[in-house]
């Protein structure tokens, strides 16, 4: 039998009938036809998928493991998604929640080309939390954008990342915009003598996104923004084998939309090579639990294969007040992200309110971690 593949689905339904619907979906996941119509044997054996294991979870839910061939994957992301859910996402009743993967196939994905250390390495933080910020809001044109992005340097960031609104707007060209920040964070390191990383937002099609690395290339930036639920999660592995020198950060925008586990998509997202990946921290604006967002860290984070270690960005609605609260959670192992509370300060303020936050993640004691 070929290699497979171990699927975890939350099912919702019957006592009754639970065993005949795992089995629907084993099929409906492999091969997708009746089993009566499939006459060769090797079909039968390596790739129609097999039902492993199912435990009632109570209420009417129950979890189902399902092993699917992993020869069915090839080399394509894209192709992961759609042998994981493609069509039981269209049926109401189903969560993708977790999959376990073959070693030959985490190996042909790769992982982070940087991943953690890379980051540290870059920033020149061993020790600490990595600290981030964001540029916005939508309609400042490039120039505001580059003042913006002037002053969070000038206060010690780590990182600082387009919005992921950000494409290319009349009001805000990409081109234009990326040379601004690039040359900004550059000025700014003139005077500090420390360089903070510009990481643009990529947009358009794949080509598009190819020509626009090469543009952040020239002005020697080297990390930049995809979000992998918009462009593809084949954009991002391609672009990223494509460009290994490059890091590269993913937006959960949209990844809130389907029924799909969030640590299952941000280890997927490290699996394509997401470098660090953002997602909506707990008592932010988006109601993640604790819970999930310690699964996500430990996903991105922990063992898998011989896969460098991704770094998780909590965001959504967070300040710098709640920064001794998040490195308590996570640890040092983390890329603390504030937008709008930073841009929140008085102009003239800015790079004096980003430099405490800076401060704070530099000065907190790590000791014993909550997550």
């Amino acid at each position: 039998m070929s290699a497979r593949m171990i699927v975890s689905y939350r099912v919702r339904g019957d006592a009754r009938a639970i065993e005949g619907r795992a089995r629907d979906i084993a099929v409906e996941q492999s091969v997708e036809m009746p089993i009566s119509a499939i006459h060769e044997a090797s079909i039968l054996a390596d790739i129609v998928g097999q039902v492993e294991k199912i435990q009632d979870r109570g209420g009417g839910w129950f979890d189902v493991d399902i092993a699917l061939a992993a020869s069915t994957i090839g080399a394509d992301a894209g192709q992961l998604i759609n042998m994981l859910f493609g069509n039981t996402s269209l049926h109401d009743d189903v969560v993708l929640c977790d999959v376990s993967l073959p070693a030959d196939l985490l190996a042909t994905f790769g992982g982070p080309g940087q991943g953690l250390a890379g980051l540290r390495r870059r920033a020149g933080a061993q020790d600490r939390a990595l600290t981030c910020s964001a540029l916005k809001p939508q309609g400042l044109p490039a120039d505001a954008l580059a003042e913006l992005a002037f002053e969070l340097a000038l206060g010690g960031l780590d990182f600082i990342k387009d919005d992921h609104g950000l494409a290319d707007q009349s009001y805000s060209p990409f081109e234009a915009r990326l040379r601004a920040c690039a040359n900004a964070v550059r000025r700014a390191a003139a005077i500090t003598g420390r360089r903070t990383r510009y990481a643009p937002s990529l947009c358009g099609h794949f080509g598009e996104m190819q020509r626009q690395i090469g543009l952040a290339r020239d002005e020697g930036i080297d990390m930049v923004l995809i979000a992998p639920m918009i462009a593809g999660v084949s954009t991002l592995q391609g672009l990223a084998q494509a460009n290994p020198d490059f890091a590269f950060m993913t937006h959960p925008t949209m990844s809130g939309a389907a029924r799909i586990s969030p640590a299952l998509l941000a280890r997927l997202f490290r699996l394509f090579g997401a470098d660090a990946a953002i997602f909506p921290n707990h008592g932010g604006r988006f109601g993640s639990s604790k819970e999930t967002c310690g699964d996500i860290a430990a996903g991105l984070r922990g063992p898998w294969g011989d896969m460098r270690a991704s770094v998780p960005a909590p965001a959504g609605g967070m300040t710098p007040q709640r920064v001794p609260e998040m490195l308590r959670f996570y640890g040092k192992d983390v890329m603390l992200l504030i937008g709008g509370a930073l841009l929140s300060a008085p102009r003239d303020e800015l790079a004096a309110e980003t430099a405490r936050f800076v401060r704070a993640a530099a000065e907190h004691d790590y000791g014993e971690t909550d997550a």
